[in-house]
Parts: C-alpha cells; structure tokens; sequence
C-alpha cells in the first residue's frame, strides 16, 4: 500500500493481514502500527481502541465478502446459480487470503477468539444468518412448493458451506469448498 493511503486505511489494512494470520488475540497495536508503517499515536487518531479497531476490520471483512458476493450474482441466470454463487464467492475469499496464509474463514476465526456477548460477534453471525437467508430466498424461487423443505435445505447448505470453510481452512486451500459447491448441486438436484 503507497505511503500515501490515509493512515485509517493503512492501519486497517495491516490489521487485517495480522489479524487473519496470526490471530487477533496474538496482534498487538505495536505489531499493527509498525506494518502499517503509522505511529502508534495515528492508530488511537483513527481507532478509539483495538477493540474498535477488531469491529471495523470485521466489518470490512463482512463487506469483503459481499462485494465477491455481488460480482459472481451478477453472472447468475438463475436461482440455482445464485445458491452457487454464494459457494464461488466463498472460494474467491479464500483465494484473497492465499498470500497471507489461508486458514479459513476470518470470520470465524475472529469470532473464536472474542468473548461471548461481544458486540463483534453478532456481525459475524448476521453474516452466517445473511448466507442462510439468501438460500432461502433462492430455493424458495427454485421450489416454490416444496414448503418445509426449503428451511432444512437452506440449512444443509449453510453447514455444507460453513464446514467446508473450516476444513479447507485447516487443509490450506480451497479443495474442500470446490468438493462441497458439487455436494450442494445434488443437494439442490434432490429437492
């Protein structure tokens, strides 16, 4: 990132990397300053404390993933393509992490290491709720008489996905998402 990126932006970016990588309970503010090449005062100009700075890099990462999400619907014709499309961006968000180690779900992964009750944590789990939502939304259109059906299905989808995330995470690459985008397919073809 230039020298020339608002501070903001360049703290944000270090934390993410340092965050996804190494944990946010292992990142300190100095690790964080220090890759973002700010000084410590810029951080505490921009984030009232890591705590806040933990929310807006979750944030940004919840906003990440809808914009890969919103690229691949574009090119989704129809409802089934737009259940695989939340399996592509999945694989696309993986492929963003690559160079800094894939090990998964950021998401997750953040959220494992705050307390319970943190206000951090229910943006991670409207992400998830989101997902669930949205293959609803698009079975419903697919069967729209299947009734209760729609609510399991959604629901093995968003296990299938979220699993295959955190194995893939623990594997280091994106197999077990591509396994899981074809287990979805006969999922769907068995409704």
């Amino acid at each position: 990132m230039s020298e020339k990126a608002p501070a903001r932006e360049r703290l944000l970016k270090a934390a993410a990397e340092l965050f996804y990588r190494d944990g946010v309970s292992a990142t300190g503010i100095d690790a964080i300053t220090a890759h973002a090449g700010v000084a410590k005062m810029s951080l505490y100009n921009n984030f009232s404390s890591k705590t806040d700075l933990v929310n807006a890099y979750i944030e940004a990462r919840h906003r990440e993933w809808q914009d890969l999400y919103r690229e691949r619907l574009a090119h989704a014709a129809t409802p089934r393509d737009r259940v695989l499309a939340i399996f592509d961006s999945y694989v696309d968000h993986a492929e963003m992490a690559y160079s800094w180690g894939f090990r998964g779900c950021g998401l997750l992964n953040a959220a494992a290491e705050l307390s319970v009750g943190d206000p951090a944590r229910d943006i991670v789990a409207s992400q998830k709720d989101e997902v669930e939502t949205l293959f609803k939304q698009y079975l419903a259109e697919m069967k729209p008489d299947a009734g209760a059906a729609i609510d399991e299905t959604a629901e093995h989808l968003s296990f299938l996905l979220e699993g295959a995330m955190s194995r893939a995470g623990l594997d280091g690459h994106d197999a077990r998402l591509k396994t899981a985008r074809r287990i979805a397919i006969s999922i769907m073809d068995q409704l």
